[in-house]
């Protein structure tokens, strides 16, 4: 673990590259460092190549919006055409007919919210292969929250996968991910 204490910035290697993440207060008594893949095509293209490769065959990509979007995006582009993606939704859209929806907690969200799935891409999901994709798993409420999504849908989940696994879900055994993410206690 490299820290860089003048800046509060944690150094990360994953996919070959290396990115500056400055450390951001949680409470007053833990850090996390910050991993934003958006606007970062370099980091995105290569996390997505690189979790392909770890990841069981799979019909449907499925993430929470909104920093999982262009993961999704770019792993199902790099699988082809025989993969869609769906992202789960943080507010009901007006083109949304009979959505459903489920409570979700996330470490980096202030207070609670929804993740919402219309129900045409929950019939879509129906009896496929589901792949669910995070940029980073921590606390793993966001990732329960689409799980849950997935089985009111009737979808098979094949796999759960992040860039990275952030303090105890680095240990855990039902996901796939690239690299380690330390919290910083204070």
């Amino acid at each position: 673990m490299e820290t860089n204490a003048k800046s509060k910035s944690y150094t990360l290697n994953v996919a070959g590259l290396t990115r500056e993440l400055p450390l951001c207060e949680v409470n007053e008594h833990l850090d996390i460092a910050a991993f934003i893949m958006f606007s970062d095509v370099e980091l995105t293209v290569a996390c997505a190549k690189e979790l392909v490769k770890k990841i069981p065959e799979c019909d449907v990509i499925i993430t929470a919006e909104s920093k999982g979007i262009p993961l999704a995006y770019e792993m199902a582009r790099e699988i082809g055409d025989s993969v869609t993606y769906i992202v789960a939704r943080k507010m009901a859209k007006l083109y949304m007919r009979n959505p459903i929806s489920v409570d979700v907690k996330s470490i980096t969200t202030a207070s609670s919210q929804k993740l919402w799935l219309d129900q045409n891409e929950a019939n879509f999901m129906k009896g496929k292969r589901v792949l669910i994709v995070d940029d980073v798993i921590s606390t793993g409420e966001s990732l329960e929250a689409v799980h849950k999504l997935v089985e009111y849908a009737g979808g098979n989940i094949v796999g759960q996968c992040a860039v990275l696994a952030e303090g105890d879900a680095a240990d855990r055994t039902d996901i796939f991910f690239l690299e380690k993410l330390p919290l910083f206690p204070k």
